[in-house]
Parts: C-alpha cells; structure tokens; sequence
C-alpha cells in the first residue's frame, strides 16, 4: 500500500495511544498524515466520552484542542493509517473503497479496560479517495455528531463522536459549503467490506489475519474454540441481528446497509442519509440514493442478513476445508439469523408494550398495532410513549395524538388490555418500566436540518447544542424541551436525507 510522507509535527501526549492495527501486514492500510487545515475552530468536544477514553486533554486550550482534532497536531503514539476496504453498495460489488476522507490516528484503552479506535473523518484525501477532495462539509459533521450521540444515549450500539472543528476552509459539493472534521470513537473501524477487500484478491492468509485480529480484539472467548472462524461468525449474526432489532424499535431507518458499513464489532456506523420515522410506514424511505428502497424501514433485517451471507462467504476457506461442507455450514448459520432477529425484535417490542411475560400470541398483538398505526399514520415514537399513560390508567383518547382516532384503536387497546391482565405488575410499575424503553424525544429529522441550516447559514450553534442536550436524556420528560417531542408540521417535513460525500 502507498506511504505518504510529510513533515514532522508536535506530537502533543493525550493518552496511552497505540495502533494494533497497523501492526498487520503493510497491504492492510496505507501509512499518512491528515492533511493540515487553515484555521481550525472548535465547535463541540465530547469532555464525558474523552474522560471515559482516559485522554488527558486538561493542558489543552480550546486553540490546542482544534488543532488535535482537525488533525494539525498529532498526537504522541499515533500511526496514522487509512484502511483499505472494498463493498457491496446497494447490491454492487466495488472491489476498492477503502478510507477516503478519513484516517485512523490509532487507538486508546478506556477506564473499563475496552480498545477504542480514534478516527478523523474529513482529514483530507487518502490513496482510496479516488476523485474525491478527502474532506467533509459542515453540515454531515453535525448530522453524525447528533445522531451518533442519540443512539449511544438511546441504548443502541453505535459508533461515538468525540469532536467536531470547523477547518476555516470551503468545501464544493453542489455549492461552497464551509467544511469540518468529525473526530469519531468506535470500537474497531473494520468492516464486512475489509474481509471482502482481501477474499476478492484471493488473499487466504489476509483473511485469516483478519478474522484472527477480530477474534483478538472482539470476541477473545472464542480464540479456543474447536471451531473459531464457525464460531466468529454466528457471534457477528448474533450481534447484528440485536443491532438492527434495536434500532428498528426507534424507528431509524439507516439508509446505507452497505457492506462496508457493517462493522464486525457490532456497532452503527455510518450516519450519512440516516433517519427516524414519523409517521409509522414500513415502506419509508429518506435516503436520497435509495430509489428502489433497498434498505426501507421494514427491509432492514433482511439487508442485514445479505450482508452477513457476503461476510460468510470470505469465511468459507477458513470454515472447512471440505468447499461442501464450508458452504453447509456458513448457510446454517445465515439462515439462523432470521430466527435470532425476530426473537431479539419481539422481546423488545414486548418491553415497549408492558409486557413481563411471553405469551404465544404477542406477535399477533404487536403486528395487529403496527397495523393500525400505519393505517391511522400514527407517529412511531409518540404511540409507544403514549401507551405508557394508557397502561398506568389514562384512557387512550387523552394520551395524545396518536390516539385521536379512538374507534380505529379501540379493538386494539382492549385486546391489549385484557393481555396486561394477566401480567404481574401493578399499573404503576409497568408504567414507569415502559417509559424507559420508549423515548419521548428522538432526532427527529426536521430538528435536525434546522439545527444544520442554523450553522451553516448563520454560524448560529445554539440549536444544535440545545439539540444535543434534549437526545443526551431521550427517555426523560424534559418539560423545558416539550416541543421537541413533536412531530414536523406539514411544511416542516423531511422527505429526504442525504450522503456526506
């Protein structure tokens, strides 16, 4: 892999910084710095996640900090990389991506003993950036910094942003946009798209050094296991199929399935045209580059599972050296996927309805419902926090909008009912025990292109930090940010989101 060189800098010390990473072998990564900005500002920096990493960033002024984090001044222990990968996007094969815009200065152990990786995204161009700048403009910072920030606190596994820099230099996209480096924490930066970069160049012992990386850094309890790479990837579906279940229970919509944005560690990554649904469609759509609704609200699950079949498939030499029985073995556990997800999605949906116990039919209860909402255009966040008050005793006509046409949930509510019956808990307990699975406040995507448009026209940051700090509590009432619980008004709608490249 190409190395570029460029001249030293101060290499200021924030931490224990280290690069497993880029102790594999040199066809992995290419070696080189972020390319230096005019006059870095900070925006936001995530002081709870740096004081969870264990950076010591007290010596730093705001001046020091932007430089740090737009890539002026590296720090002590970095081996900044830009990792190859290839892809499957929307179904296509791209046998080169790898990091174009962005580069991994290297990794950091946090206070509960976990390697987290350090990547500047926007940090310039790379050998992968093919004609692209290497850069990014202000507004998908923003986006990823709010919403990356709002799965953490929603409970959903999800990469981290620890700060975001404005470079003082435009960026050119459709018009001149002012552009900015998000500084992005994840557990590991490697993708389904990594081993394919190596099995489509017939690269047997990369794809070892790979699954054996992943094991090391991921999945440490199956090193000794009689089968380990059988074993890797059934812990993969599994944790995928707990990730997209998750997520799904919010209503976000990714809009990128693609197999470089799946992470081996299990992790969200990648919030470009991300969105949260409003009102309540398994067809919906944001994402400006999915015209066939390939990755749709409801066909979520089943992109996961085709990405993960692309991930066995890299695996099948490792699985057995028998090809039959390989392929026998990587099919079995593909096709477990549907059986994981679905128990991971109706034990969750179980929790947001108040539910205990299992019983045979809570799948019906649970589909009947999606079925009304998408009937009546329910909105997906305020349905759920309403049937909070409903099962603490409220009648379901005073619990909000989404219950404004009673006689079309009336069947439903009593259905409902009659199921609480029989579970244990008194009303109050179930209540209470509902609302912290049923967020009040999501980003919803108007807020979010306002608190974006506030920024980039204006310079005006209020409404992103005010944003910020409603999505760092998303289960409390927040009274002072009622507001921000609403759905868009019709002139207020997002139809569609949009890729940061």
């Amino acid at each position: 892999m190409e190395h570029l060189s460029t001249p030293a800098r101060p290499r200021p010390a924030i931490a224990a910084m280290s690069s497993s990473y880029a102790r594999l072998p040199e066809h992995f990564f290419a070696r080189l710095d972020p390319t230096p900005v005019a006059t870095p500002r900070l925006i936001k920096f995530n002081r709870p996640l740096a004081a969870e990493l264990g950076l010591d960033v007290g010596g730093l002024d705001e001046a020091a900090l932007a430089a740090v984090f737009a890539g002026n001044l590296i720090p002590d222990g970095a081996e900044p990389i830009a990792q190859a990968y290839a892809g499957h996007q929307f179904g296509h094969f791209v046998p080169q991506l790898g990091d174009g815009r962005a580069i991994l200065l290297g990794e950091v152990r946090d206070v509960n003993g976990r390697l987290r990786d350090i990547q500047l995204k926007g940090s310039g161009r790379t050998p992968f950036s093919r004609a692209g700048d290497g850069r990014a403009a202000l507004g998908p910072v923003l986006r990823e910094y709010l919403i990356s920030e709002a799965m953490y606190a929603l409970g959903i596994p999800a990469t981290r942003a620890l700060a975001a820099v404005t470079t003082g230099e435009p960026v050119y996209r459709e018009q001149r946009l002012p552009g900015a480096i998000l500084t992005r924490v994840a557990a590991s930066h490697v993708r389904v798209g990594t081993f394919e970069y190596f099995a489509a160049r017939g690269d047997g012992d990369a794809v070892r050094r790979l699954a054996d990386y992943v094991i090391g850094r991921h999945y440490r309890e199956l090193a000794q296991s009689r089968q380990p790479y059988l074993a890797l990837l059934q812990a993969v579906i599994e944790r995928h199929a707990r990730l997209v279940a998750l997520w799904m229970q919010v209503g976000f919509i990714h809009g990128v399935m693609n197999t470089d944005n799946t992470s081996l560690s299990g992790e969200t990554i990648d919030f470009g045209p991300c969105a949260f649904m409003d009102a309540y469609d398994p067809a919906t759509v944001f994402s400006s580059i999915d015209g066939r609704g390939r990755y749709a609200y409801a066909n979520q699950a089943a992109a996961a599972q085709w990405n993960l079949a692309r991930f066995a498939e890299t695996l099948l030499p490792l699985l057995d050296p028998i090809p039959e029985r390989a392929l026998e073995l990587a099919n079995e556990a593909i096709t477990g996927f549907t059986a994981r997800f679905d128990a991971h999605w109706l034990t969750g949906m179980r929790e947001k309805l108040g539910l205990a116990t299992a019983e045979d039919g809570d799948g019906e209860l649970v589909q009947a419902l999606l079925e009304v909402m998408h009937l009546t255009a329910a909105d997906f966040t305020l349905t759920f926090r309403g049937l909070a008050d409903v099962a603490s005793g409220a009648h379901h006509a005073a619990a909000g909008a989404p219950f404004a046409e009673t006689g079309v949930f009336d069947e439903w509510i009593l259905r409902w009912r009659s199921r609480l019956a029989r579970e244990p808990r008194e009303a109050a307990e179930r209540a209470a025990a509902m609302r912290q699975v049923n967020p009040a406040f999501i980003p919803r995507n108007h807020r979010v292109e306002q608190a974006i448009e506030a920024a980039v026209e204006r310079e005006d940051f209020l409404p992103f930090n005010d944003l910020l700090t409603v999505l760092s509590r998303p289960y409390e009432a927040q009274a002072a940010f009622a507001a921000y619980a609403n759905p868009p008004a019709p002139g207020e709608r997002v139809l569609q989101t949009f890729c940061g490249t």
